[in-house]
C-alpha cells in the first residue's frame, strides 16, 4: 500500500518554474524547495531571482537563476541547456510567466490581441515541447500551466485576457494526450490572489475589493501559496494518474461581476 503523504515529496527531483522571481512562481518554488526539490527559476531580472534563490539555498536545495524572456526562444532553448549542463534532468516544468491588463475591446488594435495571446500561450507550449524529452528520459515528468479563472469568467474587458487563458487550457489538454503516457499535462486556474500588484490595488480601491469578495463564496482571496498547493500536488506522484485536467483555485467563484 503507497504511503499517501510521501507520494507529495518531490526529492532530488529538478524543477523549472518561470515567472519564479515573485507572486504565484516565488511561492511555487519555494514549495518545491521545501518537498525536497532543486529549481531552476527563471525570470527577467536577475536581482529578483537572487532573492529566491537564496531562500532555496536556506532551505538546503540548489537553485539555478536563469535571465529569461519567455517570448523569445532562443532564451527558451538557453533556459533547457543550463538545467540539464547544471542538473542533468528535468522532472517538472511550471509555465508561469505571462499574464496582460484589461482590454477595450474598441480601442485594441489586431497586434495587441495578438500579443496577448502569443503572450500567454505560446511560450508554455514551446517551452513543453522542449522538456519533454528530457522528462522521458529522466523516467517521465509533469507540466503545470498557470492558467486563470477568466478562461471560464464571462467579464467586461477581458476579451483578450480571458481568450489567451483558455487557448492555454485547450492546448494543455491536448498536449496531455500528445506527451502521455511519459508526461502529464495540467492547468490551474486561479482567481484573485494577492500577490504584491494586487494587494497594492486593492489598497488604493478598497471599494472595488470589498465588490470583488461578493462573489466569492469562501470570503477572502486567495495566497500564493494556495497555487503553490496546487502545483505540488500535479509535480507529485500524488497526481500521477491526472492529466489533462484544469483545476480552479478560485475560492469558489463562478464570476466576479
Amino acid at each position: 500500500m503507497n504511503n499517501v503523504p510521501a507520494m507529495f515529496a518531490l526529492t532530488d527531483k529538478v524543477a523549472i518554474v518561470t515567472g519564479a522571481s515573485r507572486g504565484i512562481g516565488r511561492a511555487c518554488a519555494i514549495a518545491f524547495a521545501q518537498a525536497g526539490a532543486d529549481v531552476v527559476l527563471a525570470a527577467r531580472r536577475q536581482e529578483d531571482l537572487d532573492v529566491v534563490a537564496r531562500e532555496i539555498h536556506d532551505l538546503g536545495r540548489r537553485a539555478l537563476t536563469v535571465v529569461c524572456d519567455v517570448s523569445n526562444e532562443a532564451s527558451l532553448d538557453a533556459l533547457v541547456a543550463r538545467t540539464l549542463s547544471e542538473f542533468g534532468k528535468i522532472n517538472i516544468l511550471v509555465n508561469n510567466a505571462g499574464g496582460t491588463g484589461p482590454n477595450d475591446p474598441d480601442q485594441t488594435s489586431a497586434e495587441q490581441f495578438n500579443e496577448a495571446l502569443i503572450w500567454n500561450v505560446t511560450p508554455a507550449f514551446l517551452l513543453t515541447k522542449k522538456v519533454a524529452g528530457a522528462m522521458r528520459e529522466s523516467g517521465g515528468g509533469s507540466v503545470i500551466n498557470i492558467s486563470s479563472a477568466a478562461a471560464r469568467f464571462a467579464q467586461r474587458n477581458f476579451s483578450a485576457y480571458g481568450a489567451a487563458k483558455a487557448a492555454l487550457n485547450q492546448m494543455s489538454r491536448n498536449l496531455a494526450q500528445d506527451y502521455a503516457p511519459h508526461v502529464r499535462v495540467n492547468v490551474i486556474e486561479p482567481g484573485p490572489i494577492l500577490t504584491d500588484s494586487l494587494a497594492g490595488y486593492f489598497e488604493s480601491t478598497p471599494d472595488v475589493a470589498k465588490s470583488m469578495l461578493k462573489f466569492i463564496p469562501l470570503g477572502t482571496f486567495g495566497q500564493p501559496e494556495d497555487i503553490a498547493a496546487a502545483c505540488l500536488f500535479f509535480a507529485s506522484d500524488a497526481s500521477r494518474w491526472v492529466t489533462g485536467k484544469v483545476l480552479g483555485v478560485e475560492g469558489g467563484a463562478e464570476y466576479l461581476s
